[in-house]
């Protein structure tokens, strides 16, 4: 009897995953460094149960990482990323936004620019867009390597939207051996509205209570 418990709670939390799986659709992941106008392909690594985590692998890029200066013969650059989330059939689950992450290196006079914009497919509208920047020590910033985390709140909750994002690197400097800046990754991390949760928290306790009746 308890293994046939356990076999139906492995059966039951198998199935509220597959679920609450999404589709996800990546149709840009690249960059450019200049001068040179040299295309970069930048890998992914794409989570789509139970929720969509994209990470962008830009120190992975190639033929070169999304870095300029250091040395290198490129002042400037730029990375794009545009993907889409959208719900398998009978989901039923609203995401409410996003935690963003972002890590890389600065040093000297050189700075990183991002924006980033949501928008539900259905009918267009603009859930989110947003933008800011990091700077070195050159430019008032701060030199050495930075991870910024910030939750990203959409206006309403969606579960059908496109997701596009840019990054633009420059260093300006007059120590183009030093002034560096460097995209390591990228990371979103979606997060459902609480009623999703709760929904998902009865599950689990109804799997509680038939284990209890069964035994």
């Amino acid at each position: 009897m308890r293994r046939l418990t356990c076999v139906l709670v492995v059966s039951a939390a198998l199935a509220v995953a597959a679920h609450a799986s999404w589709n996800i659709t990546i149709s840009v992941s690249q960059g450019q460094l200049n001068p040179g106008a040299v295309t970069v392909n930048v890998p992914a690594v794409v989570l789509n149960n139970p929720l969509p985590q994209i990470n962008f692998l830009t120190v992975a890029a190639t033929p070169n990482p999304i870095l300029v200066g250091n040395g290198t013969s490129f002042t400037s650059g730029t990375f794009n990323a545009v993907y889409s989330i959208a719900p398998n059939p009978g989901t039923g689950t609203q995401l409410t936004g996003f935690n963003f992450v972002v890590a890389g290196f600065l040093q000297g006079s050189a700075r990183i620019d991002w924006r980033k914009t949501v928008v539900r497919n259905s009918d267009g509208a603009v859930l989110y867009d947003q933008s800011g920047s990091f700077t070195g020590a050159g430019l008032g910033g701060s030199d050495g390597t930075f991870t910024y985390s910030v939750f990203g709140a959409l206006s309403v909750p969606a579960d059908d939207v496109t997701v596009s994002e840019q990054f633009t690197l420059s260093v300006t400097g007059t120590a183009p051996g030093t002034d560096t800046a460097a995209l390591m990754f990228v990371e979103q991390d979606w997060v459902p509205e609480p009623a999703s949760l709760l929904a998902l928290g009865a599950g689990l306790i109804g799997l509680a209570g038939l284990r209890r009746r069964i035994r």
